[in-house]
């Protein structure tokens, strides 16, 4: 179908719905693990599969589909993944055993790496003035902090409300209107051929390698990180990595030229994203579980507890980021916004067993507000190196080093805090003492993940240059 609805802001509109529900679907089954654990039977071990089989195949597959997406097109990347995120989620809520729910989540994974990947890629095309690109950015980061928030709270009511298969049922209207408003707004482009990257090796190393990685990462908590499985499987996820790298400097036609790595900016984005992120998603899943095991929250509370930090991050990121962005430079806002969580992680190390919300959480939840400047800033800055024939591999790279960071930071945060906890157990402390010297201590690494994103900003950023970041007569010879 053509590209009827004539509209760049109608397209937004279309991408930032997809960016939406991808987001609330990492959210909201968290509030609901309980009663699908009771209803379907699960295990305590095989009820962290609901988000394992959902997280690998999604982190593990963004960077190959980003590439897909530059070859065959993007929008054809961008609708089959949302046909396959869409069934799957019908799938998911009609599930009557712990197989099929596991099936149709990692189902749910592959259609959102397929949509998610060249969404970064489809806007910077749409958008070509630095003016409008930061607004539209902008809009899209707001949608995702509106995902994260409605997340937790919407997962409660429908749960408690209705029943855990509607949280699932709930991704299908959004998803059937996405698609028709996409055969609409977005326009069609043909790629640029599979003969100009169709790598299969490349393809099952990076895959393979990332897959791998991100289900070792996930799986520490439960073998610790210098057991012989974790160590192990990381080993081989790093050689199919390494072997991947090799790859692209050989084959013909590679699957990610490493010409993207040229750019300052793609690198350092990327890294200063997988350094904040690693720290900003753990402080999400940790202050949560603080508040319902010291705190003795309930799942609506703290959904609600933590509406103030996605509020102002989504408000921020709409009204603020852009306006601030095209005044003192994208690299200047992301270093405000990540001081401002470096506070907000400090005042965490100083919470009690006892806390008060307005006088010991509010106050962080407010400072949190800065990831509306970090966010939209680290997508500019990303995408600020690629060109259009480029787009939708570093949209790819871009979201795998998000999704990367996250499992990293659950990861490392998660079994820092449980083996402080152990320790203080082990020296006589209170249960709620000890879970709270646990959550301080990986509050204080979140802020040193920070403070590492805060000096890449610093020492590797720069401000977006043209045109691929490159000198002009490279860009000649390039297009040529």
């Amino acid at each position: 179908m053509s590209y009827v609805l004539n509209s760049r802001w109608t397209a937004l509109g279309v991408l930032s719905a997809t960016g939406l529900m991808t987001i609330l679907d990492g959210s909201i089954v968290t509030v609901a693990m309980p009663a699908i654990q009771q209803d379907l039977g699960f295990t305590g071990a095989g009820l962290s599969w609901i988000v394992n089989a959902y997280l690998i195949p999604f982190g593990g597959l963004l960077l190959l589909a980003g590439r897909l997406g530059d070859l065959i097109g993007r929008r054809t990347m961008f609708l089959a993944g949302n046909a396959i995120f869409t069934a799957a989620s019908l799938l998911a809520g009609a599930a009557t055993g712990p197989g099929l729910l596991i099936a149709a989540r990692f189902l749910q994974g592959v259609g959102s790496a397929l949509a998610s990947a060249v969404v970064l890629g489809i806007l910077v095309t749409l958008f070509t003035d630095a003016r409008e690109r930061g607004k539209a950015i902008a809009i899209f980061s707001f949608t995702g902090a509106a995902g994260a928030s409605i997340g937790q709270v919407l997962g409660g009511v429908l749960t408690d409300g209705l029943s855990w298969p509607w949280i699932f049922f709930v991704n299908v209207p959004i998803g059937a209107i996405t698609i028709a408003l996409a055969l609409l707004a977005l326009p069609a482009d043909r790629g640029i051929g599979l003969a100009a990257g169709a790598d299969i090796a490349g393809a099952v190393l990076v895959t393979g390698g990332l897959m791998l990685g991100i289900y070792t990462v996930v799986k520490v908590e439960e073998y610790g990180w210098l057991a012989v499985h974790t160590l192990g499987l990381g080993a081989v996820s790093l050689a199919l990595l390494a072997g991947f790298v090799v790859r692209q400097a050989t084959a013909k036609a590679p699957l990610m030229p490493l010409r993207i790595l040229r750019s300052r900016n793609v690198v350092g984005a990327n890294l200063a994203q997988m350094l904040a992120l690693s720290g900003m998603f753990a402080f999400q899943v940790l202050v949560a579980l603080y508040m319902q095991r010291v705190l003795g929250y309930g799942a609506l509370d703290t959904g609600l507890a933590m509406l103030p930090a996605a509020v102002g991050i989504g408000s921020i990121s709409l009204f603020v980021s852009a306006r601030l962005s095209a005044r003192f430079g994208a690299r200047t806002v992301l270093i405000a916004g990540l001081a401002l969580l470096v506070a907000a992680m400090l005042l965490l190390t100083r919470v009690t067993v006892d806390a008060g919300y307005v006088t010991h959480l509010l106050p962080a939840m407010l400072l949190i507000s800065g990831g509306g400047l970090v966010l939209p800033a680290l997508a500019t800055l990303g995408m600020s190196g690629a060109r259009e024939s480029d787009a939708g591999l570093a949209s790819g790279l871009f979201n795998t080093t998000q999704q990367v960071g996250m499992a990293i930071g659950v990861a490392v945060l998660s079994t820092m805090a449980a083996s402080r906890t152990g320790e203080l157990l082990a020296a006589g402390a209170g249960q709620a003492a000890a879970l709270t010297g646990g959550y301080r201590l990986a509050f204080g690494i979140s802020a040193g993940l920070l403070v590492a994103a805060f000096a890449v900003a610093l020492t590797v950023l720069r401000r977006p240059a043209p045109a691929a970041d490159l000198p002009v007569s490279e860009e000649k010879a390039a297009a040529a």
